[in-house]
C-alpha cells in the first residue's frame, strides 16, 4: 500500500510541474498529495518539489506543509525546522505550529527555546503564542522559566511586558500554570489585576483553588462569581462539586445540585460524573445510582461508580459493576485492583493482576504499588520478585511510591540487601523512603545500620517526622541502647518539636523493659501525657514475665485483665508467669476466668511459600497434603536435635494456655511445621523463610538455632515483633528480644 500512495503522490507532483498551474490550483494539489502521504519517501517527494517550482515561498503554502510535518506520527521535528528556515517571512501560524508540536511532544525546553529565537527575529507573537509558551513552563514546572526563559531578547522583562493588557487568553493561561505550580497567592493576585475576565478566567481560578485543596476558598469565589452575574458553564460546576465532595458537604452540594436544574444547565456526562463522585463520597450511594444509567454512561461514569462502591464498602457491587463494563480501560482496571487491595482482598487483587497481564494491559505504577502490596500481607515473596522484574523488564521509573513499596516488601521479607539496593536505585527520596529502609533495618535487627540511615538522612536535609522516630526508638530496642534510646526520645520534642505519641512511648517502655529497668518502666507510663495503649501495658508485663518480677507482673496483670477482659494475651502472659513460678491455683483461677469470659488464645499460625504458593500451617497442624513426609522430616529434626544435645523446655507446656488447646507437643508448634516443609520443599541456597502471627517461644528459638547449623540452611523468622535470622547456631538478636 504505501507504494502505490508513492507512485500516486509522484505522478500527482508531475502533473504540478508540466503545467503552469495557479497558485490556487497548486495549494489544491498540495493538499490532496499530503492526504495520500503516508511515509517520509512520499513528504520528502512533495517537499523538494515545492522547493524546485518556488511554491515553498508562498506562505500558504509553507504554512500548510510545515503543519503537516509538525503534526505527522512519522516525521521527526527536523523536518518542520528545515520548512521554517526556507520560508520567506514566515508568521506567527508557523512559529506557533512547531512550538505546540514540542509540547505535545513533551518536549518543553525545546519549545521555549524556540520562542526565543521568534522573538531575535523580530516577529511579534500572536495571542495564541503566548498560551503555548506557558503551556510549556507548566510542563516543566518552573515559574523561572516561566518570568526568565520566555522573557524578551534581553531578558530583563517579565513576559507580560510583552503582552497586550487585554490579552486574557495568556492571563487565563498563566493562573492555569501558577494553579499547577502551587502558586495560588500568585494566580490571585493575576486574578485581581486582570482587567477583562471572562467565564474561564473565574473557572481558572476556582479550579486553581480546587487544585490546591483550598477547597473553602473555592466555594467562596464561586458564590462571588455568582453574585457577580458571570454566567455558569459545566467547567466551573466541575470544580466546584469537586470542592464539594473533598469538604464533605452535603448541603452545598445538594444546593449546587439544585442550582443546575434550577437554571437549566444539561446535565452532560462530565456534569453527571462529578455529581456522581460527590454523592459517593457522601456516602449516599442511592442518589450516585440514580444518576448512573449504563446504557447511556461513558468510561469515567463506569470507573466512578466503581471507585464510589469501593469507598463506600461495597465491595461485591463495584466487582459486579466492573465485569459488566462493556469497556474497561487502565483506569478500571487500577480502580478495583487497588480497591481490592485497600479491602484486605489480596488474592483477588493478584488473581485480577494476572488476568489483566493476560488481556495484555500494561498496568501503571498505581496499579504496581496495590500488587505488591498485596504480596507483601499474603507472604508472596516470589510473586512479589516477579512484579519487581516486571517492573524493571518494562522500564517502569523507580518514582516515590512504587520504590517506598519495594523497600517495604523486601524489608518485610527479610530481604535486607535487596532492600538497600532498590534504596540506592532511586533518583527521589521522600521521608517516606527513608522510614521504609529505617524501620526495615530496625525490625530485622540491623540496630546499628538503621541508626547510620537516620544519620545519613539528618545529613541529606531530610527532616524526620513521628514514623522515622517509631524506627530510631524501635532500632534502640532491638540493640538494647537504652542511653542512645533515651536522647532519640528527648530530641524528638527539644530538637525537631515533635510531640511524642503512644508508639513512641511503648518504644521506651519496652527498651527499659527488655533492659530489667522494670520501675523506670512502670514510672514512664504511670507519667505519661497520654493514656497508654494495650501494647504499651503488655510490654511491661512481658518484660515482668521474663526477669520474674512477680510483684510488678501480678499487681499490673491483674489490673490489666479488669481493665481489659476481653484480651487474651494479658490473660496469657500471667498464667505463663504462674506457670513458671509453679503457682497452679493461681494459673487455673486465670484459665476459669478465660472459660466464664469465653476469651480464646489467637492460635499460633505460620506461613511459608514455595514455588509461589503460600502455605499456612497452624500449632498442630495436621491436614496438610504432605503431612506424612512432615512427619518424617519432624523426626529427623528431633533426631539431629537431640544429637547436638538440645533439651525440649517443657516447664510451661502443660500450663500455656496457647499450646495446650493448640499444640499436641513442642515438636509440633507452627514454626517447626514451617520449618519441616521449608527443609522438604526449597533449594538448599534459599533461605527457609517463615511468617508467624505471634512472638515465637523461647524453645523454638532455641531450636531454630541447632537446626540451622545442623541442616546448613539459613532459617528466617518474622514474629509479631521483629526479624530473626538464624544462620550457623546463631540468632541476629542474640537471644535479646
Amino acid at each position: 500500500m504505501a507504494v502505490q500512495h508513492s507512485k500516486v503522490v509522484s505522478s500527482t507532483l508531475k502533473a504540478v510541474l508540466t503545467g503552469s498551474p495557479t497558485v490556487s490550483i497548486n495549494l489544491c494539489i498540495l493538499e490532496e498529495c499530503l492526504r495520500k502521504c503516508q511515509i517520509p519517501k512520499d513528504f520528502l517527494q512533495i517537499h523538494a518539489q515545492l522547493s524546485v517550482s518556488g511554491l515553498i515561498n508562498d506562505s500558504m503554502a509553507a504554512s500548510r506543509l510545515l503543519s503537516f510535518s509538525a503534526n505527522s506520527h512519522f516525521l521527526p521535528l527536523d523536518h518542520s525546522l528545515r520548512i521554517l528556515d526556507q520560508a520567506e517571512n514566515p508568521n506567527a501560524f508557523c512559529w506557533n505550529t512547531i512550538m505546540r508540536a514540542y509540547v505535545r511532544r513533551n518536549l518543553p525546553q525545546s519549545c521555549l527555546s524556540l520562542y526565543r529565537s521568534m522573538l531575535k527575529s523580530g516577529l511579534v507573537p500572536d495571542n495564541f503564542t503566548h498560551p503555548i509558551v506557558l503551556q510549556a513552563c507548566s510542563l516543566r514546572f518552573c515559574l523561572r522559566e516561566a518570568y526568565v526563559q520566555i522573557g524578551d531578547v534581553d531578558e530583563s522583562v517579565y513576559i507580560f511586558d510583552n503582552m497586550p493588557e487585554q490579552n486574557t487568553i495568556a492571563s487565563n493561561s498563566m493562573i492555569a500554570l501558577f494553579g499547577r505550580s502551587k502558586l495560588v497567592e500568585d494566580a490571585r493576585k493575576l486574578f485581581d489585576e486582570m482587567t477583562l475576565r471572562d467565564t474561564v478566567s473565574w473557572t481558572a481560578m476556582i479550579s486553581c483553588y480546587e487544585q490546591n485543596k483550598m477547597f473553602r476558598e473555592a466555594l467562596e469565589l464561586f458564590n462571588f462569581m455568582r453574585g457577580c452575574g458571570i454566567p455558569i458553564d459545566e467547567v466551573v460546576l466541575v470544580s466546584v462539586l469537586s470542592a464539594c465532595a473533598s469538604l464533605g458537604t452535603i448541603k452545598e452540594g445538594e444546593a449546587i445540585h439544585g442550582l443546575i436544574i434550577r437554571i437549566g444547565i444539561q446535565t452532560y456526562l462530565s456534569l453527571m460524573n462529578s455529581l456522581s463522585h460527590m454523592y459517593s463520597s457522601y456516602g449516599n450511594i442511592d442518589a450516585a445510582e440514580l444518576l448512573f444509567d449504563s446504557s447511556y454512561s461513558d468510561q469515567i461514569s463506569w470507573n466512578i461508580m466503581i471507585s464510589g462502591y469501593l469507598k463506600c464498602g461495597f465491595v461485591d457491587k463495584a466487582r459486579r459493576t466492573f465485569h459488566s463494563m462493556p469497556h474497561k480501560d487502565l483506569v478500571s482496571w487500577s480502580t478495583i485492583i487497588s480497591g481490592y487491595a485497600q479491602h484486605g482482598s489480596f488474592s483477588d487483587t493478584l488473581n485480577l493482576f494476572h488476568e489483566m497481564q493476560i488481556r495484555g494491559i500494561r498496568p501503571d505504577e498505581t496499579t504496581l504499588v496495590s500488587v505488591i502490596s498485596a504480596c507483601t500481607n499474603l507472604s508472596a515473596l516470589e510473586q512479589g520478585r516477579w512484579v519487581h522484574a516486571y517492573v524493571r523488564k518494562h522500564a517502569f521509573r523507580l518514582n516515590l511510591f512504587l520504590g517506598t513499596t519495594l523497600i517495604d516488601m523486601y524489608m518485610k521479607f527479610g530481604c535486607t540487601e535487596t532492600a538497600l539496593e532498590i534504596f540506592d536505585e532511586m533518583e527521589e527520596k521522600s521521608v517516606s523512603t527513608w522510614n521504609a529502609v529505617i524501620l526495615g533495618l530496625a525490625m530485622n535487627g540491623f540496630f546499628k545500620e538503621a541508626l547510620e540511615k537516620f544519620s545519613h538522612m539528618e545529613r541529606h536535609g531530610v527532616l524526620p517526622n513521628e514514623i522515622t522516630f517509631v524506627g530510631v526508638l524501635g532500632a534502640c530496642r532491638h540493640g538494647g541502647l537504652v542511653a542512645e534510646g533515651r536522647d532519640h526520645f528527648n530530641s524528638m520534642k527539644h530538637v525537631y518539636n515533635l510531640e511524642p505519641n503512644v508508639k513512641h512511648y511503648g518504644c521506651i517502655v519496652d527498651l527499659l523493659g527488655r533492659a530489667g529497668l522494670l520501675n523506670e518502666a512502670e514510672e514512664v507510663i504511670t507519667y505519661m501525657p497520654i493514656v497508654p495503649d494495650v501494647s504499651t501495658w503488655g510490654a511491661l508485663l512481658g518484660a515482668c514475665k521474663k526477669y520474674g518480677n512477680n510483684e510488678i507482673g501480678e499487681r499490673l496483670g491483674r489490673k490489666l485483665i479488669e481493665l481489659e477482659p476481653e484480651h487474651d494475651g494479658f490473660h496469657v502472659l500471667l498464667s505463663n508467669m504462674y506457670a513458671s513460678k509453679g503457682k497452679w491455683d493461681d494459673l487455673m483461677e486465670i484459665r476459669s476466668i478465660m472459660k466464664r469470659r469465653k476469651v480464646v488464645k489467637t492460635p499460633g499460625c505460620s506461613i511459608i511459600e514455595a514455588d509461589g504458593i503460600v502455605h499456612e500451617f497452624l500449632s498442630g497442624d495436621d491436614g496438610h497434603p504432605q503431612m506424612n513426609k512432615i512427619e518424617e522430616m519432624l523426626n529427623e529434626m528431633a533426631r539431629k536435635l537431640k544429637m547436638e544435645g538440645y533439651e525440649a523446655n517443657t516447664a510451661e507446656v502443660a500450663f500455656d494456655i496457647e499450646n495446650e488447646e493448640k499444640e499436641s507437643s513442642l515438636y509440633r508448634h507452627s514454626e517447626k511445621l514451617a520449618i519441616a516443609f521449608g527443609l522438604i520443599n526449597t533449594k538448599p541456597s534459599v533461605p527457609i523463610r517463615i511468617m508467624k502471627n505471634l512472638r515465637i517461644c523461647s524453645d523454638c528459638h532455641a531450636a531454630a538455632k541447632i537446626l540451622s547449623k545442623a541442616f546448613e540452611r539459613e532459617i528466617v523468622v518474622r514474629d509479631r515483633h521483629r526479624f530473626h535470622h538464624f544462620k550457623q547456631g546463631v540468632c541476629s538478636c542474640t537471644d535479646y528480644w
